[in-house]
This record gives structure tokens, C-alpha cells and sequence, in this order.
């Protein structure tokens, strides 16, 4: 299975195109998605302030960044951990750009040449959760992750949260087997599990769920003169009960 690494940065701004720098790197493996304890986690002198607005987010002052490595220093570092890895990053895009901007500072090729595959959370979110709040804080409200001793962000310990998080998004049916028995099944071998076993939960829609579901039916009812084969066989259902 891929090595997985999940990561977050701070920075001193939302702009690396006009000049903000990594502050915070903060990486935690997953091998077989478990946690291995095989972390990263560097805090970088950035040559520059932060603003006002990122120093209220991350807490990170120039005073404690001053005798910190600059990020050229440990660049070499950074691209061997990260090397042959999955990425799993929540808004990849603002992280990689950071981190690409950084790479290319000291002649290194993008992060995209060093790793296996980048995967995003908050695409990942999206596509499960349309329509609903998908940021690490709601993600982790919704998925019942312990997030109370966070008083600032900080990329270690979001990333940390983000491992659980991401654990959580990507609980297939596999996920069932986890806690199944006590010995790994030999290769090659298929064990049948009794689904009856799990009680899994009915989930039923909204009132503004299903308004939006009519809407839906009826414009297609008006596309299709009237012949939406969803009422059609709702109906015919209707019929045999």
C-alpha cells in the first residue's frame, strides 16, 4: 500500500505569488492508515512579518520564528520525507502552492515531481457533503473528532486532525471488517462477514431536502412533458402497495 503523508503548513500570509512564506510544516504518515509515528514537523524564519490576520490564526511570532531554520535550509529534508508519498492535504491547492513557490526559491523541481499522488479532503468533502460546510473545524464537529485543546492553528496538530478526519471520509465497507475477528486473513483467501450483524442507520431527508427534490421533478416533469420516469414507477409502486 502507498505511504501516506498528511500535511499542513501556516504562513505568514494567503499570497505566496506576492511574497508570504511558510512558517509551519506539519506532516504525520499513515502506512495501512494507521498511524506510524514517523512525523514531521519543522517551524521555519520566514524573513518576513506575518500579517496581522494570519498572526491571529496561527499565533506564530517573528520574536519565536527568529532563530528558526529558513525554509532553504531543510528544503532537502522536506523532499526526501515527502518523497514516493500520497499527499492528503485539506485545500491542496493553497498548501502546494506554498510549498511549490518554496521549492522553486531554492532550485528544487515542483512537489508534484517528488510524490506518488495528491488527494484533497476538501474536494473529497464536497463531493460526499454538497452544499454543507467542509472546513477541517466542521469536518471534525461532524465526524465527532476532538478538536479542544486548539487554541490557535497550528500545522502539526491540524494535520493530526486532518489524519482523523480523512480516516473518517474514506470509511468504506472495508471499514466493517476493521474490528472483525483477530487474525489478518491468509492470501488469496475471500472471508464472508454477516452484514446482519451491523445495525447501520436510516437516513431520511430533510423537509428542505425534499423540497429541492420536487423542484428537481418538476422541471424535469416540464423537459419531459410530463413523463419523469421517476414519478412513473413512483407510482406504479404506489399501485402494487
Amino acid at each position: 500500500m502507498t505511504r501516506q503523508i498528511v500535511l499542513d503548513t501556516e504562513t505568514t500570509g494567503l499570497s505566496a505569488e506576492d511574497g508570504d512564506r511558510i512558517i509551519e510544516l506539519g506532516c504525520v504518515e499513515l502506512f495501512n492508515r494507521k498511524l506510524t509515528g514517523n512525523d514531521l514537523h519543522i517551524y521555519f524564519n520566514p524573513e518576513r512579518e506575518s500579517h496581522e490576520d494570519a498572526l491571529k490564526v496561527h499565533g506564530l511570532t517573528t520574536d519565536f520564528l527568529r532563530d528558526k531554520p529558513k525554509f532553504g535550509a531543510m528544503a532537502q529534508e522536506v523532499v526526501e520525507y515527502l518523497r514516493g508519498a500520497e499527499l492528503i492535504i485539506h485545500n491542496a491547492a493553497f498548501d502546494v502552492g506554498f510549498l511549490n513557490k518554496e521549492f522553486e526559491r531554492v532550485g528544487l523541481e515542483p512537489l508534484h515531481r517528488h510524490v506518488n499522488e495528491i488527494t484533497d479532503t476538501l474536494a473529497m468533502a464536497k463531493a460526499v457533503y454538497p452544499g454543507k460546510r467542509n472546513s477541517l473545524d466542521a469536518l471534525c464537529d461532524r465526524f465527532g473528532v476532538d478538536r479542544s485543546n486548539r487554541t490557535f492553528h497550528g500545522a502539526k496538530l491540524d494535520a493530526q486532525l486532518l489524519a482523523d478526519v480523512y480516516i473518517n471520509l474514506t470509511r468504506g465497507q472495508d471499514a466493517l471488517l476493521i474490528d472483525v475477528g483477530g487474525n489478518e486473513p491468509e492470501q488469496g483467501l475471500v472471508i464472508a462477514i454477516d452484514l446482519r450483524q451491523f445495525q447501520l442507520p436510516v437516513l431520511t431527508a430533510s423537509a428542505q431536502e425534499l423540497a429541492v427534490h420536487e423542484e428537481v421533478l418538476l422541471q424535469l416533469d416540464k423537459a419531459s412533458n410530463g413523463k419523469t420516469v421517476f414519478r412513473q414507477v413512483l407510482a406504479e409502486n404506489v399501485a402494487i402497495i
